[in-house]
């Protein structure tokens, strides 16, 4: 028979399916659920499900569905399920034919006699431990059944929670969005990394406060298999513990009972109890997305929100708790070992740093945070809440990459000295890193750190040329050395320097398109800027012997020089004889996105080139790579020797990060994301006056705030309260620039799309909530 399957002929094409293919005619009532589902009751009083799956793609996961569920009868477990009723013929499942050459899949199941767990009395402790003990019998039993079809994945798999994360925009609420966002963070740091090395096996996937049966306070039933799918196995628990907290007053505690209970059966890996919390935040971020997403389409389907409320009660009570605390308490009834932070907290370690550290080195946020761990682009504190780190761009390929620690773990074990000895690491790792520089820049100096290195720079300049006089950039940081400060103008122009300290440092203007002296982002704009470069070393009452400059300028305020910049500055320094040297150390090793290194952006090769911090991805590792012409001038019978600098364990670390840069596609990485947080920046900027300026390349990013556009008054309060509501939020910022006004975003390169959009929306509800007070 071929029939229609308009809305309101969903009944009726369910009782041709029953007349047909099982000899039914029965009363039909609509149930809520993914599918078409139907209560049916026949005049003998017996009482079935009809489930019609709207899609033909389904037949997989009804045979799953049936096969879940007969190995279930046959294992002996003591709790009634659904078992399927065959049609006429035989059949588990039915193809109905439709007039479109499609066809609709039907499965017909028995009732399970009970009350729904959401409709009985509240649940207390027994039951909730009988819970936790029913659910490890059903893992421990569907861990002993293989389906091809289990290797699926639908929109409750709890382990892709993070497909329901852009639906936070559909949240009308800005303080529930910020809890929503938080819940989608907890699991996408702390849960979703470590799914893959977790016991996995078929789970229900849906051990709901409606799916659980309740008699005489036991639980007698489960039903709907039907998001039955190969999973970590603890989804299985996380997934219950939701429902069965939900409206309770103390909701971790009586969580803990399942778990306790759950373990006493199926004993929990600490992996899987350090995941338990996240996986819960995860479920309820999608539980509360969903409805979000539904309410768009169709926000009169009632039956699609019987959860909702509680749901976001739930979460919203959830993400209030530390979450070390939160697996402390979820995990005290297992016996597990419960692993907490045994150092000093985070209080009194500050009082330990003002007696012990000088009181010059800064700390971040006005509630200092202790970090205890590190993972991709990921900080970890004390208190177990995970931090996005949009600053970080020493860590240049993620916080602690097993590839790069394990690198240096292993040189470390075989052999660590000097460069005095022949080792293949050391011509290998500088073959390796001239590779990705153009000729003529071929020859290596290793030492420690950016200040070393800068500071070699301009040994080598002044051996070759024989002049001290160094044109900088205003807003420039070079290192923290003598000599480095008295060429970094964001030193010695900021809060307690002095001004110019030397006689041989002359000072550019920083070509900034947007409040510098000439405006504009085109080529004439940075031949402008050149020029500037030209009148100084002309002006100057001595020869000059080098022009430093970032490629990309970082403390200055992330500027982006215009197209022409460096092209017009290096003729002038090279017509006067002086070197060219690029400090390279904030942006290289593919930050820019569209090139490997940021002098390549204007068209110029440098007479040398300084690396540093992401070179070795937090190992104390840096270099000066220049000409054979510059490197035989220094070999003028001094010496050049650093104790560390290049070493064997330096140099392994250092290969490991350009192979990650290389083989994970970071640099392509950095430009795809780059650019999709540069356009969510900038969305911004049209919407609020606040943010003057969007700039950036890759993953080097700017946002200036402003308190006027036409004025360009700095916004530097707004700017830091900015920083501190984003830590509020999980996500680390900082500012930069001589007015201190730039938000400054530099993350590790393995930063994601979903990272970058909860990053855009985070800002902008910040800013509205910042603007509303002013």
């Amino acid at each position: 028979m071929i029939v229609e399957s308009a809305p309101d002929r969903w009944a009726e094409l369910a009782g041709e399916i029953l007349a047909s293919e099982y000899r039914l005619e029965a009363e039909l009532v609509p149930l809520p659920g993914e599918n078409r589902n139907f209560l049916v009751s026949t005049a003998d009083g017996e009482r079935s499900v009809l489930k019609i799956a709207t899609e033909e793609s389904a037949i997989g996961a009804l045979e799953l569905e049936h096969a879940v569920l007969e190995h279930v009868a046959g294992s002996g477990l003591d709790i009634a399920i659904p078992r399927t009723i065959t049609t006429v013929s035989g059949e588990a499942v039915v193809r109905w034919p439709m007039s479109d050459g499609s066809a609709r899949l039907a499965r017909l199941s028995r009732v399970v006699d009970g009350v729904s767990w959401c409709d009985s009395a509240r649940a207390g402790p027994e039951l909730l431990r009988e819970l936790g003990r029913m659910l490890a019998l059903l893992d421990v039993e569907l861990a002993r059944l293989s389906h091809p079809a289990a290797e699926r994945t639908h929109p409750w798999d709890l382990s892709a929670a993070s497909r329901h994360r852009p639906s936070v925009a559909r949240v009308p609420d800005p303080g529930c969005r910020r809890d929503l966002e938080c819940a989608f963070h907890l699991w996408a740091a702390c849960a979703a990394p470590r799914l893959p090395d977790l016991p996995s096996s078929i789970i229900h996937g849906d051990a709901n406060d409606e799916n659980l049966m309740v008699a005489n306070d036991h639980i007698v039933g489960l039903l709907d298999f039907g998001d039955c799918l190969l999973n970590p196995t603890v989804s299985d628990l996380a997934i219950a513990l939701v429902y069965a907290m939900l409206e309770l007053d103390d909701p971790l505690e009586a969580g803990a009972l399942v778990v306790g209970a759950y373990d006493d059966v199926r004993p929990l890996e600490t992996a899987e109890l350090d995941v338990l919390f996240p996986l819960i935040c995860g479920r309820l971020a999608a539980s509360v997305a969903v409805a979000a997403e539904r309410r768009h389409e169709d926000p009169d389907r009632s039956e699609w929100f019987v959860t909702e409320e509680r749901a976001w009660r739930l979460l919203r009570a959830l993400v209030g708790f530390e979450p070390a605390e939160a697996r402390a308490v979820l995990a005290a009834s297992t016996g597990a070992a419960v692993e907490r932070d045994a150092g000093a907290a985070p209080r009194e370690l500050l009082e330990k740093r003002k007696v012990h550290i000088g009181s010059s080195l800064s700390i971040a946020y006005a509630e200092p945070l202790k970090m205890v761990r590190g993972e991709g682009q990921y900080l970890h504190a004390s208190s177990g809440r995970p931090y996005l780190d949009l600053v970080n761009n020493v860590c240049h390929v993620g916080h602690c990459h097993p590839r790069v620690v394990e690198a240096g773990q292993r040189q470390m074990a075989r052999l660590n000295t000097n460069t005095r000895y022949l080792y293949d690491g050391l011509t290998e790792y500088a073959e390796r890193l001239t590779a990705t520089l153009p000729e003529p820049l071929r020859v290596c100096f290793f030492v420690n750190s950016g200040s070393e290195a800068n500071e070699l720079a301009l040994r080598l300049a002044r051996t070759h040329t024989g002049r001290r006089d160094v044109v900088v950039l205003e807003g420039a940081y070079h290192g923290h050395t003598g000599n480095l400060i008295a060429i970094s103008p964001y030193k010695f122009e900021g809060r307690g320097g002095t001004g110019v300290p030397e006689p041989w440092v002359h000072v550019a203007p920083m070509p900034d398109g947007y409040r510098g002296r000439h405006r504009g982002t085109d080529r004439t704009t940075g031949e402008a800027y050149g020029e500037e470069v030209g009148r100084v070393i002309s002006e100057a009452a001595a020869p000059t012997g080098a022009f430093i400059t970032e490629s990309l300028l970082s403390c200055a305020g992330q500027i982006v020089p215009p197209e022409g910049f460096l092209e017009t500055a290096f003729r002038y320094v090279r017509d006067a004889g002086g070197l060219c040297i690029v400090d390279e150390v904030q942006v290289g090793f593919g930050r820019p996105g569209a090139c490997f290194w940021g002098f390549e952006l204007q068209n110029v090769v440098p007479d040398v080139v300084v690396m540093g911090k992401p070179i070795g991805n937090g190992h104390p590792l840096s270099a000066v790579v220049t000409t054979a012409d510059v490197a035989r001038s220094f070999d003028n019978g001094m010496e050049f020797f650093s104790t560390f600098g290049g070493n064997p364990v330096s140099c392994a670390i250092g290969l490991a990060v350009l192979d990650v840069v290389e083989e994970e596609g970071l640099q392509a990485n950095a430009l795809r994301i780059g650019g999709r947080l540069l356009a969510g920046l900038r969305q911004l900027e049209a919407d609020h006056p606040l943010i003057g300026d969007v700039r950036g390349t890759g993953l080097f990013i700017g946002v200036e705030l402003v308190r006027n556009r036409n004025t360009l008054e700095p916004a530097a309060e707004q700017a830091a309260e900015i920083v501190e509501r984003m830590k509020g939020r999980g996500m680390l910022l900082s500012t930069d620039g001589p007015l201190h006004n730039v938000l400054k975003i530099k993350p590790p390169m393995v930063i994601t799309a979903a990272d970058v959009d909860m990053v855009v929306r985070s800002l902008g509800d910040e800013l509205s909530a910042l603007e509303a007070l002013t």
